[in-house]
């Protein structure tokens, strides 16, 4: 049989047809399998692709805060259709736990949220999936992926809750459990590769690192720039914007994008690459006694220290790596069960240095040093512009940190670089980071109430430009609060202008050091109760931004007594009503 336009030399394509002659399906499967996997390691890495009949289906479900965790669900079922597999992917803010029952094979990947809480927009989803109505799930196969962040105490607990329980209601765990720390692609990758190939019956192609990879680098929608692969920018202008006396550092920056082609919604955060700063490395060379130009792989300590590892950050987690290498039999004890109460209030408020000049080590190495650290992490900052009206900018209001504990003055990393240590015309490294979960209405007759005080004004700062920009004659109505309203009114001229013309539509601003008693914004939502849930009743969005561990709790709690006392309802029942207009995508939170 001879084949037309077939770049077979005639001994290769009689070879071909010998081959093919009398396989049945399932080879002719395999083999094709085969040849493309010959193919995939010259040049794509993808895995082929195997015919819809042969798929298996698997259940993606993800919990996810900032966005990293849908994203991961994304590569979830892009590799897995690759990997002969039907997927279908289900965020737990849309989806009900007792679905699960349905599900053959399935992969969970959640994030983590402050002190060991679930995603936002998977608070019912955990409530009802821990709760004693949710039925059994035997025959369910399954594997979790957790994301979260060493530096915090309950690390990835979401992930370890949801693997225990799906096996506490019979599922069957085919692959262990990975827990994901902010440097996550090496485990993720890992841990899904091997997922896919532990499901039963699988005439899959083998998974490998390199396709899982391929897939991942192709998905984000801004070309050539990422977070291991950030654009260079320049500072175009960098303001506080506090007034004097205040006791707040806040900075306006632009940044420019000229060039880039890079672009991003209101909503969305911009990544940016810090640097330490010379002083901390020295100080950590010196405690250490290792020399600034020991070599590590192409670079030296010093500059890798600078760049690639975060050299500030303790944790109890930190101090149980370091002792696995020091051996210190004092640190053990506050290691072990009975001293960790003491570990952790001993950590708080100290810095790496600290730790290695209380239990100093001689004998470091600039490998055995480098592998105790993490790698030094991106930071996000919400995006305080439009590009509808700053063409190829980009702006940010980010708070310098600044404060001294136990004998020394500490630095935020990034928002202290950013203050301190780069000027007007140098560049920083920067991407950009979506997130689906916090956008404007598309309807621009909609009303939006929009609630962050602090550098929580940020994106709404975005939203009131785009919204002008559109012409929306949906109305506009913010609350900001601070410490006083002379120092600390961010943006005052630009609020100010929006109100006279009209794209405000209201303004309500809390500053709790201007009288005797506190006053927050909650206190301003409480005291236009009546008016606040009549924009909830007509349709309104409702947008938080700001602190994660009292503010936006408290403005939850104070939206909730407006629905009870305004709308007539029990605790529950308002509950319930903004669990609704959550669903809805009505109340959307950006809070850290």
């Amino acid at each position: 049989m001879s084949t037309p336009n077939s770049p077979l030399r005639p001994e290769q394509q009689q070879l071909a047809n010998q081959l093919s002659h009398g396989l049945d399906r399932d080879q002719a499967l395999w083999l094709s399998g085969f040849f493309a996997g010959i193919s995939g390691s010259a040049g794509s890495a993808l895995p082929p692709t195997i015919p819809s009949a042969a798929k298996r289906k698997l259940t993606v479900l993800y919990g996810s805060e900032s966005g990293n965790s849908e994203k991961l669900a994304g590569v979830i079922a892009k590799t897995a259709e690759k990997a002969g597999f039907k997927a279908t992917v289900a965020s737990m803010g849309d989806a009900k736990p007792a679905s699960l029952t349905k599900a053959e094979n399935l992969l969970v990947v959640v994030s983590t949220w402050g002190e060991g809480d679930p995603p936002d927009n998977a608070v019912a989803y955990y409530e009802a999936f821990m709760s004693d109505a949710m039925p059994k799930l035997a025959g369910v196969k399954y594997s979790v992926c957790g994301l979260g962040d060493t530096s915090y105490e309950h690390f990835c607990k979401m992930g370890k809750d949801f693997d225990a329980r799906l096996a506490a209601l019979g599922a069957e765990r085919v692959h262990d459990r990975a827990d994901c720390d902010v440097d996550y692609q090496a485990t993720f990758d890992a841990w899904l590769a091997g997922a896919l190939k532990a499901f039963p019956g699988a005439e899959a192609p083998a998974i490998t690192l390199p396709a899982v990879a391929a897939i991942a680098s192709h998905d984000g929608g801004h070309g050539a720039y990422d977070k291991n692969n950030p654009y260079l920018s320049e500072i175009l202008e960098k303001v506080v914007l506090n007034g004097t006396g205040s006791a707040k550092e806040v900075l306006h920056v632009e940044l420019s994008l000229e060039g880039s082609g890079l672009t991003y919604e209101p909503g969305d955060a911009l990544g940016i690459c810090p640097v330490n700063r010379a002083s901390v490395v020295e100080e950590v060379l010196a405690a250490t006694g290792l020399r600034a130009n020991a070599k590590l792989g192409d670079t030296t300590l010093a500059e890798a220290l600078k760049y690639d590892y975060d050299i500030t950050t303790l944790q109890p987690a930190i101090v149980d790596k370091y002792n696995v290498v020091v051996g210190d039999a004092a640190l053990q004890k506050l290691l072990d069960e009975e001293g960790r109460v003491t570990l952790k209030s001993w950590v708080d408020g100290r810095q790496l240095v600290d730790l290695l000049e209380a239990y100093p080590y001689k004998h470091w190495t600039a490998e055995s040093f480098t592998g105790i650290l993490r790698k030094l992490a991106p930071r996000l900052y919400s995006i305080a512009s439009s590009l509808k009206k700053h063409e190829d900018q980009v702006h940010l209001t980010i708070a310098a940190v600044r404060y001294h504990s136990h004998g020394r003055d500490r630095t935020g990393v990034c928002s202290c670089y950013i203050a301190d240590d780069v000027e007007v015309g140098d560049q920083v490294r920067i991407y950009f980071h979506h997130n689906n979960n916090f956008r404007l209405p598309e309807n621009d007759e909609t009303p939006v109430l929009m609630i962050g005080p602090g550098t929580g004004i940020a994106p709404f700062r975005a939203f009131v430009e785009e919204r002008a920009a559109r012409g929306a004659k949906g109305k506009n109505w913010l609350f900001f609060g601070d410490q006083h309203f002379s120092y600390d009114f961010l943006y005052q001229l630009e609020w100010l202008d929006y109100l006279e013309s009209g794209v405000l539509t209201d303004l309500s601003l809390a500053f709790s050091r201007d009288q005797k008693e506190k006053l927050y914004v909650q206190h301003r939502l409480l005291e236009r109760g009546a008016e606040v849930f009549q924009w909830m009743e007509s349709g309104a969005h409702i947008y938080v931004c700001g602190d994660a561990s009292r503010m936006a709790k408290d403005v939850q709690q104070a939206l909730m007594d407006i629905i009870a006392v305004y709308g007539g309802k029990s605790p529950e029942e308002a509950k319930a009503y903004l669990e609704a207009m959550r669903k809805a995508k009505r109340y959307q939170r950006d809070v850290y």
